[in-house]
């Protein structure tokens, strides 16, 4: 099941919430990320009233968890902020990188805070993603601190969100609910763009759906799946992000971004290659129970 949602997540990142935010063309990054938070926070709030998740029982207190959950909210707004400055000043090369990056910061964390061991195959799979990320590296001729920021601040996200022993909606509602007041305060203050249509309300509207159901199953994948497996699997987005870009949009592929497309593939293909390797064994654990 944790991969069922981790392949939610990270397609609707890669190819669903760019085409999304390519129908916003002429609103400002910060109305739609001011937006993305008023109208996630009433699909959430509809969510946990329509599955009663309020009423479980003993036991669910944000109390002891709350600290972390507001550190997780101000990462993911801090996240949104900084990829939606690169789309309006022209940083897409950078907002690229950070994400083709966030993966093996996941691995890192795992190996480094989770105690989580990797197998050969795993390590040749990380390396050959690695040598990717280094060339795209060296082709743009600097290391941004955009991507770097980027690649950080979702690492770190994931790793709360992992540890913090919480239902999926419930957190990512305590999440939106502590950026709610500053969203609200922005729209009250910025003037209204001009030219907005229906369609143009309809599609901001919108933006509830297309970032909480995504956050959701991220969250439901991350306290299923090993941090590695994560970081791995999350090179689904910005490679659906590449192909979007050539395949639809027109958009040319440099030789550098084809060689880290190739390298990243690779990688995934041998980390597949061991998760079949150990499928047997893994037939004997509890559902949900990383291999």
């Amino acid at each position: 099941m944790g991969l069922i949602y981790a392949l939610g997540a990270f397609l609707s990142w890669g190819l669903v919430v760019p085409v999304h935010f390519r129908l916003l063309d002429g609103v400002p990054a910060w109305g739609i990320l001011a937006h993305r938070i008023v109208w996630s926070s009433l699909f959430i709030t509809l969510l946990l009233v329509g599955l009663r998740l309020m009423r479980r029982g003993p036991g669910f207190t944000l109390q002891r968890r709350h600290g972390f959950l507001v550190l997780s909210a101000l990462l993911i707004a801090s996240n949104w902020s900084l990829y939606l400055w690169a789309v309006q000043n022209g940083r897409m090369l950078d907002a690229s990188l950070g994400y083709f990056i966030n993966p093996l910061v996941n691995v890192a964390l795992g190996a480094l805070v989770l105690r989580e061991s990797l197998r050969p195959l795993q390590l040749a799979a990380v390396a050959l993603a690695g040598i990717g990320v280094v060339a795209a590296v060296v082709a743009a001729g600097t290391l941004p601190w955009i991507a770097l920021a980027l690649a950080v601040t979702f690492a770190v996200y994931g790793l709360i969100r992992k540890l913090v022993p919480i239902d999926p909606i419930l957190g990512l509602g305590a999440e939106t609910f502590a950026l709610l007041p500053i969203a609200l305060a922005y729209l009250s203050l910025a003037p209204t763009p001009p030219g907005q249509d229906t369609g143009q309300v309809l599609l901001l509207m919108l933006t509830g759906v297309t970032t909480a159901l995504p956050l959701m199953w991220f969250a439901a994948a991350a306290s299923r799946l090993k941090l590695s497996t994560l970081g791995l699997l999350q090179y689904l987005s910005p490679t659906g992000l590449l192909l979007l870009s050539v395949l639809v949009y027109g958009e040319s592929l440099p030789p550098s971004r084809a060689l880290v497309f190739g390298l990243i593939w690779a990688g995934l293909a041998l980390y597949a290659l061991d998760a079949a390797r150990r499928r047997p064994v893994a037939a004997h654990l509890p559902a949900d129970e990383p291999a």
